[in-house]
């Protein structure tokens, strides 16, 4: 019995090449936060949805899959990126046994919300393996600037299909385990349909002020304002999710508490970080002020850069897990799940004075629709772009002697 199932297991594997080609000829399709809301309404079915979810998924990780492929052999080769590798192709193959099976049979629909939990258990450590795995690259063949841009450009989108997957998988489990959450009874899934953003944004604070006091022994304050030009002298609220509210927020309060502390001598008083929330017709902004020392303008982009990390090499190992801050990616992810439902997060420094940074999402709905990445002729031309000439000039370090252009006298 065990050889029969041997057999076939080797025989599923030896298929997925095919099943990966087959799915990434589909394009993800993207759900708007409002469609997310009426999958999970009181009228919601779960039938419907796993019909969807059947589909939706192996679409997203064959994408997704195809383009791993696309790496550059000595990353791809990885230990780590072959671990995750493996951990998609297994998730696929979980996937594809419930094609056939009917949505009628609810032993097959709680055998569905029971895969995608082990799913979603699979993939909890895909960002610091990986992020393991460019480490990996980076110390046996160093870096330079093409492979950099491959790799920056591959992660964006790797990280931004992981989120969407987990957008998924949270929303069918959580509505279909016939449980609800205690806690935020209100949620439909992971969605608050009226999430205030003011309170998110104080719990974020307290938990970056309680790590801040930890290490630092002291933390600056918080000045709040909110200003709701729709209805004035009410607290702000949207429909979004607030675990990737508060995650935007916690890795911005913490690079903020740091930079605030370090530029100012012990003892002295530290200047607050001021927090202002604004809402209109379309967006909702959210600015973040420090008093920190800013960043030199070159460097702005370095901070969402996957290769660039000021802090140590973390390792990873089974019994202790590396947090993700060790690695450098709190802000690229950050930006991330501000550009995943159509915003965006943007740092605006002065050295010598501060720095703000500003969250931009979507007021309405209708308008937070799923930002995807699609499997193309236009993604594969990006990896397989060359390193051409400048077309400007580059200046060099050291300012032009002119002296040697004088001429004779």
């Amino acid at each position: 019995m065990k050889f029969v199932r041997f057999i076939m297991k080797n025989s599923a594997l030896a298929n997925v090449p095919k099943h990966i080609e087959h799915f990434s000829k589909f394009s993800p399709s993207p759900l708007s936060m409002k469609q997310f809301l009426d999958f999970g309404s009181t009228n919601a079915c779960e039938k419907t949805s796993f019909v969807f979810l059947r589909q939706e998924l192996p679409v997203r990780l064959s994408n997704i899959m195809k383009e791993i492929n696309l790496l550059p052999d000595r990353l791809s080769t990885t230990p780590s990126v072959q671990m995750v590798q493996s951990w998609y192709v297994q998730s696929l193959m979980e996937l594809l046994e419930f094609l056939e099976k009917s949505p009628e049979d609810h032993s097959v629909l709680a055998e569905f919300v029971e895969t995608l939990v082990n799913i979603r258990n699979r993939h909890n450590d895909v960002v610091p393996t990986m992020a393991q795995g460019v480490i990996e690259y980076k110390e046996a063949f160093g870096q330079d600037p093409l492979t950099n841009q491959n790799i920056q450009y591959f992660l964006d989108r790797f990280y931004m299909s992981r989120i969407s997957i987990r957008m998924l998988i949270n929303q069918h489990t959580l509505v279909f385990d016939g449980a609800t959450n205690p806690l935020h009874p209100n949620t439909i899934g992971s969605i608050d349909p009226h999430c205030h953003v003011t309170e998110v944004v104080k719990d974020a604070f307290e938990s970056a002020k309680m790590l801040c006091d930890q290490y630092y022994l002291s933390s600056p304050d918080l000045l709040l304002q909110e200003l709701n030009i729709n209805h004035r002298n009410q607290p702000i609220s949207i429909v979004y999710v607030p675990s990737h509210l508060y995650h935007m927020l916690f890795e911005l309060f913490k690079n903020a508490m740091r930079a605030t502390i370090e530029n100012h001598n012990e003892g002295a008083n530290l200047p607050p970080i001021e927090v202002m929330v604004a809402i209109g017709g379309e967006d909702l902004s959210i600015k973040m002020s420090d008093r920190g020392g800013g960043v030199p303008f070159r460097k702005i982009e370095n901070l969402f850069s996957y290769m660039y990390s000021t802090a140590p090499t973390p390792q990873l190992s089974q019994k202790h897990r590396t947090p993700l801050a060790g690695f450098g990616y709190g802000l690229p992810i950050s930006r991330l799940y501000a550009k995943y439902f159509q915003g965006d997060l943007q740092l605006y420094s002065m050295e010598g004075y501060g720095t703000d940074a500003v969250i931009h999402l979507k007021a309405l709905s209708t308008d937070s629709v799923e930002r995807l990445p699609v499997y193309n002729k236009t993604a594969l031309r990006n990896y397989t772009v060359s390193q051409g000439a400048d077309d400007w000039c580059v200046p060099s370090k050291e300012p032009l002697d002119l002296a040697v252009f004088r001429l004779a006298k």
